[in-house]
């Protein structure tokens, strides 16, 4: 796609914010198509596929984000001139084309297509079917968009396609895809992993621990918890599993006190060995595979362990990466826990949901990777280029 200005790009988002707000009962009337057939099922799915008012609101919101953003395009990111003449700067560029996969969010279609289009990339979005009037709707407001900017429309296209025509277009897609990013299960993980052709970003996946430390306020525990497990099950940076320091002074009342709080929160509970003891009519963990499972439910592993590198270890062994928290007191342990865990975000004293680009300041985000390249945690704008050497020389050639 040919390199667009920032007032051209500003230009779309700005008819787009206008468009949102105009069209708004028909998105919520396509979305109520979607959920009516969704009926029963998934709770967590359920969640992510509502778009009411209010969710429109948080559309209109992502999209003026970005647009008050600066062009992450063409910014330097290093400058030098060589004793040989050579003049060599370091500029940010666009990746050129983004598939991403995803699942049930309609807002998805908005948040990484807007992006997307910012940093001057062209976007593939495949949503779910269980979205499908909804993002349907919703790419017609950007085509919308587009076609009042005398643009074209192929900068953001949704495609509609089975398991088996996706799987064909990833092998042989209409043109290079220089990024796919699967957002959802471990299954849709390893689909993409195994048939793309392009590079593959992994986001999504939770599993997300919280060790409560010998030094923890338990006040502070017990709050920050509660918020990471119950405050949005669907989300990816909700709390998955709790551990706690076996050296916690009145250790069986703590347990206890955390297993009310979360019967009367409607959580259901499971427990390994040595919490059993203490709450032996709890559901034991059924086998190790459910250590590496990230719930999405109102569910959640409540384990003992034996001080902060036996957490750090249990935690990397089995967490999803994403995000992982640390309550206690002790400074010096919080440190030594963060720069351990190897994760995309390490908290002290805070709830994991704020593993989210609006929480953290990057405003919308394309995912959340749990991958080391080419970045980790939110996918905001920043993170959606890649960068080009421009050398000027004088007829140098090298000897």
């Amino acid at each position: 796609m040919k390199l667009l200005d920032s007032k051209t790009k500003n230009n779309v988002l700005q008819s787009m914010i206008n468009i949102l707000d105009k069209r708004r009962e028909e998105i919520v009337a396509a979305n109520k198509k979607d959920l009516d057939a969704f009926g029963e099922g998934d709770q967590a799915m359920y969640d992510r596929l509502v778009v009411n008012n209010a969710k429109v609101d948080d559309m209109i919101r992502s999209v003026k984000e970005v647009m008050d953003q600066e062009d992450p395009v063409g910014q330097v990111i290093e400058h030098r001139k060589l004793d040989t003449g050579l003049d060599i700067t370091n500029k940010t560029a666009p990746f050129g084309t983004i598939m991403i996969i995803y699942e049930s969010r309609p807002d998805v279609t908005i948040e990484a297509a807007v992006l997307a289009f910012k940093a001057n990339n062209k976007i593939y979005l495949k949503g779910g079917k269980e979205a499908n009037n909804s993002n349907k709707i919703l790419e017609d407001c950007w085509h919308e968009a587009l076609k009042e900017n005398n643009l074209e429309k192929d900068w953001i296209e949704l495609l509609q396609m089975n398991r088996t025509e996706t799987q064909d277009f990833l092998k042989n897609p209409p043109q290079h895809i220089d990024l796919v990013v699967p957002r959802g299960g471990e299954k849709l993980i390893a689909f993409v992993k195994e048939h793309s052709t392009g590079a593959v970003l992994v986001s999504g996946r939770g599993n997300n621990f919280l060790y409560v430390s010998k030094n923890a306020d338990f006040d502070t525990a017990r709050k920050v918890m509660l918020n990471a497990k119950i405050d949005k099950i669907s989300g990816c940076n909700a709390l998955d599993k709790v551990l706690v320091d076996k050296n916690l002074p009145d250790f069986e009342k703590r347990v206890k006190e955390l297993y009310d709080m979360f019967t009367e929160n409607k959580v259901h509970i499971q427990v390994d060995e040595d919490i059993a003891k203490i709450l032996p009519n709890e559901e034991k963990v059924p086998s190790e595979d459910t250590w590496y499972e990230e719930f999405l439910a109102m569910r959640i592993v409540l384990g003992a362990i034996d001080g902060n590198d036996a957490a750090i270890e249990k935690i990397n062994k089995y967490s999803g990466g994403h995000s992982a928290v640390i309550v206690t007191t002790d400074k010096k342990e919080a440190a030594n826990f963060m720069e351990q865990v190897d994760s995309a975000a390490v908290y002290h004293n805070a709830s994991t949901r704020f593993t989210d680009g609006g929480q953290m300041g990057v405003g919308a985000e394309l995912a959340i990777s749990t991958d080391k390249l080419h970045h980790r945690g939110p996918l905001g704008l920043k993170q959606l280029v890649t960068n080009k050497y421009y050398v000027l020389g004088e007829g140098h050639i090298r000897e």
